[in-house]
């Protein structure tokens, strides 16, 4: 039973527009609410629709100040850790911003996947995920816990099972519910390094003084990721994404190697399961890959960033695929850059109705380059989902 804080907390991710039906902690994965907003899945799925749907990466997080006092009281993986809490923080955005956001995200964090195989990681105020115990040498991969007898991904991460699943029912179809998961190499980065850094150069040196090693750590961190995927739609996600996040940290040569082979062996594993079911990458900075990913990979998004004109991203990826004799659409998401909504209005409804007029009427997905930064001003971000829907709209009449 929730304690009567928690139940609070329940009640209150439910008694603003738009109205979610009140129930308590619900865990029942054959029942879901019928989904009334389908326009994310059917513009993933390569349909044509009539508007870009549009959702935003952290988009519930430090900006919005109702995040903020949730935290007052709550650790940052407390938060993700306790189901009531995830799914608060995941539908403040979906109430804020009524009708205007097409899809929401479970809160949780990338850096799970590395706490299940055995790491602590600590969220430290001013330096964000701290792991006071990295992976210096591969000898240290003897502290992981994935390969001992009795590990079970399901078991290790059903706290972020139960918030998806939760979730799904607390939004009671009003938008599909998305769960995602930290790539190979950028969670590799991360265990490596203790945290983030300016130039990767630890986990660098394992790539080219152990690569043998880095294969294995690499392959393991996949399947644990692929499993983590496949739970999540099993509890309820109705799409996933895949953020390698340092990807434009490697050369062309070396994504090719490092992190394209497992991206790609998580969108197989995951589509064996279900097939029916968008995945997403987002491979920030590796432009120089959007042809690899688009006819290598099982994905049916990709996500851009900011530093490449949609309409370049769009054409290179139709002429790959027509190239390789793949007749099928590979969906594009972003990509405004996420400082412009450090702008006025008039600034973002300008560039904004640029980047709709770049991906033109083709499949879109509205979207940031990048995530939403701690402070931003929420009513700026109002602005740019009101522009993506008349802007994206008046391109598809």
């Amino acid at each position: 039973m929730p304690s009567e804080a928690s139940a609070t907390v329940a009640q209150s991710a439910l008694d603003t527009k738009p109205v979610f039906n009140p129930t308590p902690l619900n865990f029942d994965t054959h029942n879901f609410p019928a989904l009334r907003n389908d326009l994310y899945l059917r513009t993933a799925r390569g349909e044509q629709t009539e508007r870009a749907p549009v959702w935003c990466m952290r988009q519930a997080g430090r900006y919005l100040p109702e995040f903020r006092a949730i935290r007052v009281e709550n650790e940052f993986f407390r938060v993700c850790r306790t189901p009531e809490l995830a799914t608060e923080v995941t539908v403040q955005p979906i109430r804020r911003y009524a009708e205007l956001l097409d899809a929401a995200i479970i809160f949780s964090d990338i850096l799970v996947i590395p706490q299940a195989m055995g790491l602590e990681v600590e969220m430290v105020p001013g330096k964000g995920p701290q792991l006071p115990q990295p992976l210096r040498t591969p000898a240290d991969m003897a502290r992981l816990t994935d390969q001992l007898p009795g590990f079970s991904v399901d078991t290790e991460l059903d706290y972020v099972y139960k918030a998806l699943t939760n979730t799904r029912h607390v939004l009671q179809g009003h938008v599909p519910l998305l769960g995602f998961v930290g790539a190979p190499w950028t969670l590799m980065a991360y265990m490596v390094e203790g945290g983030g850094s300016k130039t990767f150069a630890q986990a660098k040196a394992w790539l080219f003084a152990h690569p043998a090693a880095a294969h294995e750590l690499l392959g393991r961190i996949a399947d644990v990721a692929a499993t983590f995927l496949i739970g999540q739609v099993r509890a309820g996600a109705q799409a996933v994404q895949v953020f390698e996040s340092w990807a434009g940290e490697l050369g062309p040569r070396d994504f090719a190697e490092f992190s394209l082979p497992y991206l790609a062996r998580i969108a197989a594993r995951v589509k064996a399961v279900w097939p029916d079911v968008p995945m997403t990458v987002f491979a920030k900075g590796a432009h120089y890959a959007l042809e690899q990913l688009a006819t290598e990979t099982a994905f049916d998004v990709i996500s851009i960033d900011w530093t490449i004109d949609p309409a370049v991203a769009r054409t290179r990826v139709d002429r790959a695929l027509e190239a390789a004799g793949q007749r099928r659409t590979v969906v594009l998401q972003g990509n405004l850059d996420p400082t412009l909504l450090f702008g006025g209005p008039d600034a973002i409804r300008q560039r904004t109705q640029e980047m709709c007029r770049g991906f033109g009427g083709s499949a879109h997905i509205a979207n940031l380059g990048h995530g939403m930064m701690p402070s931003h001003d929420p009513e700026h971000l109002r602005v740019f989902l009101e522009t993506v829907h008349v802007a994206s709209r008046a391109l598809r009449k």
